[in-house]
């Protein structure tokens, strides 16, 4: 049920270390994700302690979080990609409830 004329979609954000950002990218387009959002060098505080947010040598060594938005249909082979990928590799992977103003931009 649409909020004020919103409508509900699925918001995924993964946190990894840049060299494995490609590979997120990947399952998002093969998803069929029409866009995503990236900050590199974000920094926190988690299982593997404290991450810094500014480069060591180069974009690889920083963490990545890679933000994208889905209508509910594209959620699950999405999800079900990015776990695997998290299965070989550290990095965490949110999804949550999300409204958005212009759906026909998701879909």
């Amino acid at each position: 049920m649409p909020l004020n004329g919103l409508t509900k979609m699925t918001k995924i954000e993964v946190v990894v270390a840049g060299e494995h950002a490609p590979a997120v990218r990947e399952q998002f387009q093969s998803a069929g994700a029409t866009g995503f959002t990236s900050v590199s060098g974000v920094s926190g505080f988690g299982h593997h302690g404290y991450h810094q947010g500014r480069l060591l040598f180069n974009q690889q060594a920083a963490l990545e979080m890679l933000i994208t938005v889905v209508p509910e249909a594209k959620v699950e082979a999405l999800t079900a990609g990015l776990r695997r990928l998290l299965e070989d590799s550290p990095g965490v992977m949110f999804v949550t409830d999300t409204y958005v103003s212009r759906p026909e931009y998701f879909s």
